[in-house]
């Protein structure tokens, strides 16, 4: 019985990533770097299907896609899924690509649900709403989803809505009540929050800055 992915240690993992990618890109035909300097320019990606040879193995071309894919960017299945059809991978191969990616740990739908919802609720401010519509754009089952959004509860969010309502009303000196109101409200909308988180927060804000303050 070979070892789950949780077994592998963080180098491990990338270990065998490391040599996949060898080769995958070994018997999709592309070409390795040659010692000598040359005056053509570098070898296409192994995506490339100009850099696979007429007669390469389709899983070791679809393995080169997933694993170039990954090495730019943490990806979930869906869209792996997709960029495999773009490149005419045939829909069983990708599948059993996949399958095999999934079963070394390599492609990890709840990992990257989990890294999806702290990114973009740390740098974007996003609401669990906003969160939710994310996930689904990229493919993320719903059961995943709401494990990964279970975290955020109406603290958090009331917290991530006072630190980016702060952050914007110091743009808005000088400015009526009402129109820094109906801003802020705008802003935090178009980030998830419900009103029945944004409203509280916008009006003790508005209250409590120091232009609107009566001595």
């Amino acid at each position: 019985m070979g070892e789950s992915p949780q077994d592998l240690s963080r180098d491990d993992r990338l270990a065998r990533a490391a040599a996949a990618l060898a080769e995958a890109e070994g018997l999709a035909g592309v070409r390795a770097g040659d010692a000598r300097p040359a005056p053509s320019p570098p070898p296409p990606p192994p995506d490339d299907p100009q850099s696979v040879t007429p007669d390469a193995d389709p899983d070791a071309v679809a393995r080169a896609i997933v694993l170039r894919q990954l090495s730019m960017a943490p990806r979930s299945r869906a869209q792996l899924e997709k960029k495999l059809r773009q490149r005419g991978c045939d829909d069983a191969v990708a599948q059993r690509v996949l399958d095999r990616m999934t079963d070394v740990g390599l492609v990890d739908d709840e990992a990257y649900a989990e890294m999806l919802v702290r990114s973009k609720q740390s740098t974007k401010g996003l609401a669990r709403r906003a969160l939710a519509h994310e996930l689904r754009q990229q493919g993320i089952a719903q059961d995943i989803a709401d494990d990964a959004l279970d975290d955020i509860g109406v603290e958090d969010e009331r917290a991530k809505a006072e630190e980016l309502v702060a952050k914007k009303l110091r743009t808005m000196h000088g400015l009526e009540p009402d129109v820094q109101a109906r801003r802020l409200a705008g802003l935090l909308a178009r980030k998830g929050y419900s009103g029945e988180v944004a409203w509280p927060v916008i009006r003790e804000a508005v209250n409590n800055a120091s232009e609107h303050r009566r001595d």
